[in-house]
């Protein structure tokens, strides 16, 4: 495996119940790149997410992260390493405040603290004292991630970030999500709007029916209007 490479997936298979959901996913994520995995619902995005962070065990094959094999491990050996998946359902404590949610993720040996979250999602420290139930859908997405960047990740994996959210509030998002990238976060993106994914990654990779189907750059893929139509159904033309 090449020394810049952070996470690479071989061949990765995984179930529910007798559905055999993938069928042999690979890709790879670069020490601060952006990769999207893209597809159709139910192409096996989310369950690849899963696979990765070991809440659906993979069947078969091989997770490599920064030089170890993941595959098999709990999900809470595999989270410690630094491998973090911030889910869809976004999972804020509704009783807790913005900043008690926080809190409960801060970890000493982390290069974000507070501070850092505070000046990325200035809207949280405004906010600080409301209830997770009291935040709109955007402030509630940026509460999931910046609660991640506490927790001291290494690559940061978003499951549909701003699905659902108002054009302002996904602008503020993807923003934000740039800040951090810049960094040098590496980040997995599960995203469907394509205009976010062009914004933010450097190569895409499109799943369908829990297999690998085509992975171009960034500036391959927005040329490639084909494969947009054939795999994601988006008709450029019309």
């Amino acid at each position: 495996m090449s020394t810049d490479v952070v996470l690479q997936v071989e061949d990765l298979h995984a179930c529910y119940g007798k559905s055999h959901v993938l069928q042999g996913v690979s890709f790879t994520v670069r020490a601060g790149e952006v990769v999207t995995l893209l597809g159709r619902n139910g192409a096996g995005k989310t369950t690849t997410l899963k696979s990765i962070v070991g809440v659906l065990p993979p069947l078969r094959g091989r997770v490599v992260f920064q030089g170890r094999d993941l595959a098999g491990q709990e999900p809470y050996r595999i989270a410690a390493q630094g491998l973090c998946l911030v889910p869809e359902h976004r999972g804020i404590f509704g009783l807790l405040s913005v900043e008690e949610n926080l809190a409960i993720a801060v970890r000493r040996s982390s290069p974000w603290q507070m501070a850092d979250v505070y000046r990325i999602f200035p809207r949280l420290k405004e906010r600080r004292r409301n209830g997770g139930t009291q935040l709109s859908g955007g402030e509630q997405q940026m509460l999931a991630i910046a609660r991640a960047l506490l927790n001291h990740p290494r690559l940061l994996m978003l499951d549909e970030p701003v699905e659902g959210l108002a054009p302002v509030i996904v602008e503020e998002i993807v923003d934000q999500l740039r800040q951090i990238s810049a960094t040098g976060m590496p980040i997995v993106l599960v995203e469907q709007n394509l205009e976010v994914c062009a914004q933010l990654s450097q190569r895409h990779t499109i799943l369908e029916q829990g297999r690998v189907v085509y992975t171009a750059s960034n500036a391959e893929f927005a040329s490639d209007d084909a494969a947009k139509d054939r795999y994601l159904g988006v008709n450029v033309a019309a």
